[in-house]
C-alpha cells in the first residue's frame, strides 16, 4: 500500500521516507508459492556497517493475540511496557582490532532499566572513542519518525522495529608533512598549516616516523569515514621528534569550534589516543556530520486504528531519552 503507484493517502507517502525501499515481490523457482518482499538493502552503501535492530513499542503482541501468545511474548521481556523498547541485536566494528562485536536478543533482554543507557551506548563505541556524532544523528532521525507517529491516527505497529546503521570504518588517507605529499585523497577537508602547508586528514592519526627536518608520516588508520570531514585549521610546531597540533574551528558550514590543544609529545604512539580524543568527541550539535540511517522494519503487525499509536510512541520517546542522556554524560 505504501509504495503503489496510485498511493494518494499523505500518510502513507510520508511514512515511505523512513522504510526501506520496496522493489516487488519475489517467490523463488523452486517454492512458486511462497512470496517475499523484495526490498533495499539499508546496509549496502556502508564499508564497515555498524547494524542494530530495536523493537519499539510497549507491547509486542497485537490485538487479537491469544492469551498464550501474551503470555510468551511478556515472559521474554517484562520491562517491554516499562522501557517501551528492546534491542533484539547489534554488530558493532571496532576500528582497533579491525573486528566486529556482535550481542544477540539475549543481551538485549539482560538489559534492565538501570542497564539500558550502558547496553545501548556500547552501540556506538568504535574500540577508540564513543561516537556522538552518530548517535546525534540518529536522535535526530528518531525525532523525525515520532513527528510523523504524532500526525497520524490510522495504523498501530506491533512487533516491528527500527533499524540503526551508521558507518564504523575510517577512510584511509596518508598524508606527509613538509612536502605535502598526499598518498592517497579521498575528498577530505583541509586544514591550513603554518607557513602555508596544507594537512588533508580525517580522524585517528597514527604517527609511525619522523625525520631530523621534521618531516612527519602520518596515516590516518583506515580512515573514519565521511562523518568526520568537517573542516578544521590546524597549526603545528615541528620540533624534531615532537609534535604539537592545535585545533581550531570556524563555525559555520559544518565546521565545529573549540580550541583543543594537544601536549607536545614524542611520536612513540602516545600521541594516538590524544589526537583520537579530540577528534571523535565532537559536538552534539552537528547532528547530520555521521553517516546514519535509521528506517521502520518488520512489518508483520500493524492494524488499522482511529488513534495515535501510544505504545510506539512511548517507545520512541523513551529511546530518544536514553540517547540524549548517553549524549549528555
Amino acid at each position: 500500500q505504501v509504495y503503489d503507484s496510485e498511493c494518494c493517502d499523505s500518510v502513507l507517502l510520508e511514512l515511505r521516507e523512513y522504510l526501506p525501499k520496496y522493489f516487488g515481490v519475489w517467490s523463488p523457482p523452486t517454492a512458486p508459492n511462497d512470496t517475499y518482499l523484495k526490498l533495499e538493502d539499508v546496509t549496502c552503501k556502508f564499508n564497515k556497517p555498524c547494524i542494530m535492530d530495536v523493537k519499539i513499542g510497549q507491547k509486542s503482541y497485537d490485538p487479537y493475540a491469544s492469551s498464550e501468545k501474551i503470555q510468551q511474548q511478556v515472559s521474554k521481556y517484562p520491562l517491554m511496557e516499562e522501557i517501551g523498547f528492546l534491542v533484539l541485536g547489534m554488530r558493532v566494528y571496532h576500528v582497533s582490532s579491525d573486528s566486529y562485536e556482535i550481542q544477540n536478543q539475549h543481551y538485549g533482554r539482560s538489559l534492565t532499566k538501570e542497564t539500558v543507557k550502558d547496553g545501548i551506548s556500547k552501540f556506538f563505541y568504535n574500540g577508540y572513542c564513543l561516537r556522538k556524532d552518530a548517535i546525534a544523528a540518529s536522535i535526530q532521525k528518531i525525532e523525525k519518525i515520532l513527528e510523523w507517529f504524532e500526525g497520524q491516527r490510522q495504523l498501530n505497529f506491533y512487533a516491528s522495529s527500527l533499524l540503526f546503521v551508521y558507518e564504523g570504518s575510517c577512510q584511509a588517507t596518508t598524508v606527509q608533512l613538509g612536502d605535502v605529499t598526499l598518498a592517497e585523497r579521498r575528498g577530505v577537508p583541509k586544514g591550513l598549516l603554518s607557513g602555508g602547508d596544507i594537512l588533508e586528514y580525517n580522524n585517528n592519526i597514527h604517527v609511525i616516523s619522523s625525520t631530523e627536518n621534521g618531516k612527519i608520516e602520518a596515516s590516518v588508520s583506515k580512515g573514519l569515514s565521511k562523518f568526520y570531514a568537517l573542516h578544521k585549521k590546524a597549526y603545528t610546531k615541528r620540533h624534531h621528534s615532537q609534535l604539537s597540533l592545535k585545533v581550531e574551528h570556524l563555525e559555520q558550514d559544518n565546521i565545529w569550534k573549540s580550541s583543543s590543544c594537544i601536549a607536545q609529545e614524542h611520536l612513540n604512539g602516545n600521541v594516538l589516543p590524544r589526537l583520537e580524543k579530540v577528534l571523535c568527541h565532537m559536538p552534539a550539535d552537528i547532528k547530520e556530520s555521521a553517516n546514519v540511517e535509521v528506517r521502520m522494519i518488520d512489518f508483520a503487525h500493524v492494524f488499522p486504528s482511529n488513534t495515535k499509536d501510544q505504545g510506539y510512541i512511548y517507545g520512541l520517546k523513551n529511546l530518544i531519552t536514553v540517547l540524549q542522556n548517553i549524549l549528555d554524560n
